[in-house]
């Protein structure tokens, strides 16, 4: 059985330790400041990450250089994505990553990617993207949105705008929607609550067990058996 360690314990390092509890795996430690977190220890265990961009930006090498395998749940990295895999494949250090752990959210995602390729061939179409989010998210465009966008941008050869709003305390709602002469179609998903963030990370760290690389969290999700 895995043994986790939590990078960031605030609401939603919390919630990873309650999901990590209710699927019976033992959370080995806690910590904001995960580079003084024990080495010998760190060697047996899964990090989840969930941080501030910043914060990911300057742990990362410790995360890579420390930790049996790492979980990534922070998003606002992606202009140094590249030297991040760089990091973990030299240290080969396993490591899964998204933007979005919710199940819902990568299942919409496979569905804008199916929308995008067929209103790509028949043209006509204008995509656009509308994310919301609590007044607490550093980031924006979220992640999410960013990812999303690349997926329209795929089918569509075309990158959506992204409209970005930022109010109370919500969870997180992602609209992508498409625009024509005749009609329009929309795609949404709708966070209840950072719950299921939470749980799809601690689905992530399970998968780390014998896992190579480094993989975004839908690749491993919808790979066929």
């Amino acid at each position: 059985m895995i043994k986790v360690v939590i990078s960031g314990y605030g609401r939603m390092g919390h919630m990873v330790e309650a999901a990590l509890k209710d699927k019976g795996i033992e959370c080995a430690g806690a910590s904001e400041d995960i580079t003084s977190f024990d080495k010998a220890l760190a060697k047996e265990c899964v990090c989840i990450d969930f941080t501030t961009p910043d914060a990911f930006r300057a742990n990362y090498q410790a995360l890579a250089e420390n930790f049996k395998a790492v979980v990534v749940g922070t998003t606002g990295w992606n202009d140094i994505k590249d030297e991040v895999i760089a990091c973990f494949e030299k240290n080969g250090t396993p490591m899964i990553y998204s933007s979005n752990y919710s199940v819902g959210v990568n299942v919409l995602s496979a569905a804008v990617a199916l929308v995008s390729k067929y209103l790509g061939k028949a043209g006509g179409y204008s995509p656009y993207i509308v994310e919301k989010h609590h007044i607490h998210k550093l980031d924006a465009p979220s992640g999410t949105a960013k990812s999303l966008a690349e997926v329209v941008g795929e089918g569509m050869c075309c990158k959506p705008d992204i409209a970005s709003v930022r109010v109370g305390e919500v969870a997180g709602i992602h609209t992508v929607g498409f625009e024509g002469g005749n009609d329009r179609i929309t795609l949404e998903h709708e966070a209840f609550s950072r719950k299921g963030f939470a749980e799809g990370a601690v689905v992530a760290a399970t998968m780390t067990e014998g896992l190579t690389g480094v993989h975004e969290f839908k690749e491993l999700f919808f790979k066929e058996d």
